[in-house]
């Protein structure tokens, strides 16, 4: 239950409070961040069928619900997100990648990846509403909270000696990636199910860029941070929301 608690404290604003954190809670919060993921999904979904219910523009709604998924999350995912493709798009070494990462000014690469995360999910939102795909919502946050698994598996290291990234680095077994992988994969193809195969490919494909994310920033930054933590969710969610929309129509 501490994990649980943990994990809805890093990943929501509720007022959940865990004392004494330490490595072994922080693996158990990250194992747990699909459920939560989950949870923020069906959020976006009632969100998202009451302001179409009220008469509100498809888009409109995606984006008001795209604000919403932010702000219960205090932001950071999407400041992870800014923090990473700075670092990414910055000259030098790891190091100074790292110092830019953790200056608080934002960059023209920074912005891009913003404006072009929130314009796709709030256009995914608004097909998976039209469509009547609420799974598709719930899937692509929990599939954006499991990336936290991918990014904290066995042989990927910190990339700095404190912060979020050094208490979970590593924290994940391959059995219970695989496990909670293998769910997504056939959530992904109830989500779609009429065309099974586009949600399973979407879990599929965003698995592999995640994967790629990881490398990258390994390579790049010598490790993982928080920031890239919040990187890969933000990119998972958006991964999904983009994919599920190029199935046929249902």
């Amino acid at each position: 239950m501490r994990g649980l608690r943990l994990a809805l404290a890093w990943l929501t604003v509720l007022p959940v409070r865990v004392d004494g954190v330490d490595e072994r809670t922080g693996g158990r919060a990250v194992s747990l961040a699909p459920l939560v993921g989950a949870a923020l999904g069906g959020f976006a979904a009632a969100l998202l069928w009451t302001l179409l219910a009220l008469g509100s523009p498809a888009l409109l709604a995606g984006l008001v619900t795209t604000a919403a998924l932010a702000l219960v999350t205090r932001g950071m995912h999407i400041d992870g997100l800014a923090d990473t493709v700075d670092g990414l798009g910055c000259y030098g070494s790891a190091e100074r990648a790292l110092s830019v990462m953790r200056d608080g000014s934002t960059g023209p690469f920074a912005v891009m990846a913003v404006v072009l995360v929130v314009g796709v999910q709030a256009t995914g939102l608004a097909h998976a509403a039209t469509s009547g795909q609420w799974g598709v919502v719930v899937l692509a946050c929990a599939v954006g909270r499991a990336a936290f698994q991918l990014c904290c598996g066995k042989n990927v290291p910190a990339a700095r000696p404190d912060g979020m990234g050094a208490l979970v680095a590593g924290s994940q077994s391959r059995g219970t990636t695989a496990v909670w992988w293998g769910v997504l994969l056939l959530a992904g193809s109830a989500a779609t199910w009429r065309t099974w195969w586009v949600g399973a490919a979407a879990v599929l494909l965003t698995g592999c860029a995640l994967r790629l994310l990881r490398g990258h920033a390994h390579r790049r930054f010598g490790g993982i941070t928080g920031d890239v933590l919040g990187a890969s969710s933000e990119l998972g969610t958006t991964l999904v929301l983009a994919l599920c929309t190029l199935g046929p129509a249902q």
